[in-house]
């Protein structure tokens, strides 16, 4: 589970990078219940705000501005020291996208790509340390890779973030499944996973493995009905995935990839 004390390594904040500002706030308004917060001096016409559901911030919006950059969602994870992390990067063979910056007194970021493309951020936080609303409805509940080589991602990571990690085998011989956990934390901890896939099976970011967050929902299927009646679409399901709950993998009308998710818990009430 995914929780606000933001251990070093776990997801704390996420953000979306979107062509269209103001038709973003409205889309995840309508689909997932949250409320549009502008930057101060400046309508939703600006260059981006803050979500918020039941008052809490739970991700950000920002204009999408990077020559041939896709839409989509950014993972940051929390990190005591973001110039040592950088460096961890390097050495592992990533990419440094974003070079290490202070945001004022709210913390210092950077943003990465893994050795194989797979794009992610790191938050050494100052006075803010992260959303403040996880593991509910409406808000991030899991984080997710797909890439196109499992055994590579886990060195990679395991030696940026020290992350443990544990393989499943899905039902019906859908492939491997592996788990992720925080360094030295239970696992009742686990925030995300990973799954290998074959190029093709990645058009979204042209063959490059990429990370997208998974949101809980009451309804999947009526949050689902409401992506398709705003302008979004489906990837895949709704689906039942046993001991998981109900999940379908949604874009956006722009095309930015999220899961929703009503746990198997939640299901059954």
């Amino acid at each position: 589970m995914i929780t606000t004390d933001f251990a070093p390594g776990t997801p704390c904040w996420l953000d979306l990078g979107a062509p269209d500002v103001p038709a973003a706030a409205a889309f995840y308004r309508s689909t997932l219940g949250w409320d549009y917060e502008p930057m101060s001096g400046g309508g939703e016409d600006m260059e981006g705000g803050m979500f918020r559901k039941d008052g809490k911030i739970v991700a950000g919006l920002g204009k999408l501005t990077e020559q041939g950059a896709r839409p989509a969602w950014m993972i940051y994870y929390t990190v005591a020291d973001a110039d040592a992390t950088t460096e961890a990067v390097e050495r592992a063979g990533g990419s440094v996208r974003v070079a290490p910056r202070d945001l004022g007194e709210w913390g210092r970021m950077a943003q990465y790509s893994d050795p194989l493309g797979g794009q992610f951020a790191a938050w050494q936080p100052g006075s803010d340390t992260g959303v403040e609303l996880v593991d509910a409805p409406g808000a991030l509940s899991w984080t997710e890779l797909y890439t196109t080589d499992a055994k590579a991602a886990q060195e990679f990571y395991g030696a940026v973030f020290g992350w443990q990690f544990s393989d499943m085998e899905l039902p019906g011989g859908g492939g491997t499944y592996t788990l992720i956990t925080p360094a030295g934390l239970p696992p009742e901890r686990m925030q995300g996973g990973l799954m290998q896939l074959p190029a093709e099976h990645l058009a979204l970011a042209d063959g490059r493995p990429y990370w997208h967050p998974v949101f809980d929902v009451g309804d999947c299927d009526a949050t689902v009905a409401q992506v398709t009646g705003h302008g979004g679409s489906v990837q895949m399901g709704p689906d039942d995935a046993p001991g998981v709950g109900r999940l379908a993998v949604c874009l956006d009308p722009s095309r930015a990839d999220f899961v929703v998710l009503t746990p198997e818990a939640s299901a059954a009430k």
